[in-house]
């Protein structure tokens, strides 16, 4: 930033992402410029994640209070320094304190909502199980960055012996790493896949539940294209660009009943939520709606239609961003 001003460079604006510190000093190099920030998460918020799953709480609060607060150092001097944020969700605005909250506000990235639409046509080949699935498949599908506790891998692995045992015809597709993106790591040098896998192994039919990892985003988008019933759990967190794709494409979405899916999916409208804690309420509600999906087509007209109407990307994000920088 100095050699850009040493340049003669005097930005208008300078909107910035500021949770690894990119916005310290912006406001000292750059003192005439107008600062946003993106205001993604705040840690620690009582309706946050932090203390969310009690499964797996630090035995050390105090510990868990002082990592928290240093998450958000760098988060603190950014906001205020700045004249303004902007957050993706409501959910998300609402984790900041008070005194910044009402300086941001709620725009979303924004869904190419042409490229992700349904696609009776769609067909995806699993080629280790030499199987290809088509649209009217009893395809479960699950994605999650990594697979991990934070994305409900560890509810969503307990409710198959169940789903399994009342749908013999389904078929499970889990996408996601072995890694972590938020939470902690898994313990004795293991993965969550791995653990959770394990804790279920003898129950479940692995012909039947297939892993395959990371995949590119046109194949993610064809398996969802095919999906039955694709399900979304997550911790209250930062909400997934993947679930609001899966309702684009017009997904038949089983989701957890926290504050980020609260906010776009009103249960039996568009969606249906289950309790995020509870595996034997999922398989069951799943299996119910594979039983019955040809009368629900209606949650799948208006999951795209929220989308649509909500977070289109030319129609209203990309509006909403230009004017919320222009100021």
């Amino acid at each position: 930033m100095r050699d850009l001003a040493r340049g003669g460079f005097q930005p208008d604006v300078v909107f910035a992402h500021p949770g690894w510190g990119e916005a310290i000093f912006a406001r000292d190099v750059f003192p005439s410029a107008r600062h946003l920030v993106y205001a993604e998460y705040y840690y620690g918020g009582p309706t946050g994640d932090a203390v969310f799953d009690p499964e797996f709480a630090a035995a050390d609060e105090e510990a868990t209070r002082m990592r928290t607060r240093l998450k958000n150092i760098h988060l603190l001097q950014a906001m205020e320094a700045s004249d303004g944020g902007l957050s993706p969700t409501r959910f998300q605005r609402d984790q900041h304190p008070d005194w910044f909250r009402e300086r941001i506000s709620v725009i979303h990235d924004g869904i190419d909502t042409d490229r992700f639409r349904p696609n009776p046509a769609a067909v995806v080949g699993l080629r280790s199980a030499r199987v290809q699935l088509r649209a009217g498949d009893e395809v479960v599908t699950f994605v999650a960055r990594e697979l991990e506790p934070y994305r409900g891998y560890h509810t969503f692995m307990r409710s198959l012996p169940s789903l399994l045992a009342l749908r013999p015809k389904a078929r499970v597709v889990i996408v996601g790493g072995e890694g972590v993106s938020y939470g902690a790591a898994a313990p004795s040098g293991k993965t969550w896949k791995q653990i959770f896998l394990d804790e279920v192994r003898g129950e479940i039919d692995p012909t039947r539940v297939h892993f395959v990892g990371r995949i590119p985003h046109e194949v993610l988008t064809q398996l969802m294209q095919v999906s039955a019933v694709h399900v979304y759990l997550t911790y209250p967190f930062v909400l997934s660009w993947s679930l609001l794709e899966a309702m684009s494409i017009g997904c038949l979405v089983v989701g957890s009943r926290t504050a980020p899916l609260e906010e776009v999916i009103e249960h039996g409208r568009n969606g249906l939520l289950v309790d995020f804690f509870d595996p034997k309420a999922l398989a069951d509600t799943v299996a119910d709606t594979l039983g019955h999906r040809g009368g629900l087509q209606h949650l799948r007209a208006s999951a795209r239609e929220s989308v649509v109407a909500g977070f289109d990307l030319r129609g209203k994000c990309l509006p909403g961003l230009v004017d919320f920088v222009m100021g």
